[in-house]
């Protein structure tokens, strides 16, 4: 038996730090976690130098990387994309759709199945079905309302794993009906719904909402939709149900340090999951670029710290999630653990994959990342074996 054993490191668990910790591998698993312990005498030993040792993290929203973009719809976009976000500590990766054609869609499914990209669980099927007034900088000529003839397709592939659509549409019950069987994550994302319409989904199997603030109703927006007595919106009936979870974009731009503070204290970090919603500008020098399809996506403007649409609105993020728990430290009072966690543990809960993924436990696949003190990405090791490649 052939043993690797990670030392002189502090493992970061759910619930606490755990200093001068040993965390032994086997056949690409973790199958011990201890502290101020001799390593197995036959183990390969990794020393992680004063490090941090973390579990990998897990991005269920993310559209691209490197200069790909999913929607790109060829296995190179996958490769390089998910070898980008692997630079930036992402271990799991769920590859997001945005607006398009069926075609398009269908494309970037194919692509996604023939790439087998290791660091791949599923795809998130994101797009088409928005809300008209909520498409943001996606492509508006390729929103739609579902259609089971449609999205049956998609879901016949088997590789959705979240699925999202706006909960005010005509066909979105029966979608998040379909998708409930399909054992996904159902979320709803850029939607101007309200309360009942978040009840009525809520009832079909939805249980997450996409970046929080963004693209979603306000009490203000449902009253320029539905008048008076003003609405409750999505935002209350996250904060009010304590089934829902819901996701940030912590890169500084998007949302202000007491946004960020706000969710989670108010949401806590066993319902808030980091995500990048990152685009195919991360990694890239500042310039324009497509967001979704490399021939028909909109255009954006990166400045090397965010995309924008070029009316002027956000468009998507360009940094990596270890950009995100840095600035998540910096700007609130959350503990190292729960920020590991919301980038981790809770979206490997969510999506169901939590028994094999997200925490430094036994029995867990062995991936881990070795963090500076100041949490950039040193190492990254998948199935306790190191990436090599990666700068």
């Amino acid at each position: 038996m052939t043993l690797t054993a990670f030392v002189r490191g502090t493992a970061i668990l759910p619930d606490r730090l755990l200093r001068n910790a040993v965390v032994v591998c086997d056949k690409g698993k973790i199958i011990s976690v201890d502290a101020d312990v001799e390593p197995p005498s036959n183990a390969t030993i990794i020393d992680a130098k004063n490090c941090y040792i973390s579990p990998g993290f897990i991005d269920i929203h993310v559209h691209g990387g490197g200069g790909a973009d999913f929607m790109d719809g060829t296995t190179e976009a996958f490769q390089v994309a998910c070898h980008a976000h692997l630079r930036h500590g992402t271990t799991t990766i769920f590859p997001t759709t945005t607006t398009g054609s069926s075609t398009q869609i269908m494309a970037m499914l194919r692509a996604c199945r023939d790439a087998m990209v290791p660091t791949v669980g599923g795809v998130h099927l994101y797009g088409p079905y928005f809300a008209e007034n909520k498409v943001g900088c996606h492509d508006s000529k390729g929103r739609r309302d579902p259609k089971e003839r449609e999205f049956a397709r998609y879901f016949d592939t088997g590789l959705i794993k979240i699925a999202t659509c706006a909960a005010e549409l005509p066909g979105a019950v029966e979608f998040y009906r379909y998708a409930r069987r399909r054992r996904c994550l159902i979320t709803c994302g850029h939607s101007n719904s309200s309360w009942q319409e978040m009840d009525d989904a809520f009832r079909a199997g939805m249980r997450h909402v996409d970046h929080f603030w963004c693209a979603m109703s306000s009490v203000v927006s449902l009253r320029e939709r539905l008048g008076t007595p003003m609405q409750a919106s999505m935002t209350e009936f996250v904060l009010a149900n304590h089934e829902m979870s819901t996701e940030v974009i912590a890169d500084g731009e998007h949302l202000a340090p007491e946004l960020l503070t706000f969710a989670y204290r108010m949401i806590g970090p066993k319902r808030l999951c980091l995500v990048t919603d990152c685009n195919r500008a991360l990694d890239m020098p500042p310039g324009r670029y497509r967001f979704g399809h490399i021939d028909t996506g909109t255009w954006f403007e990166s400045d090397g710290s965010v995309g924008r649409a070029l009316s002027g609105s956000l468009a998507s993020s360009v940094v990596g999630m270890d950009h995100m728990v840095r600035h998540f430290r910096e700007v609130t009072d959350a503990t190292l653990p729960d920020i590991i966690r919301m980038a981790s543990l809770t979206p490997a809960e969510r999506v169901g994959i939590a028994s094999i993924a997200g925490s430094l436990d036994e029995g867990k696949r062995a991936d881990i990342l070795l963090l500076s003190k100041d949490l950039k990405v040193k190492k990254v090791f998948l199935k306790g074996k190191e990436v090599d490649g990666l700068n």
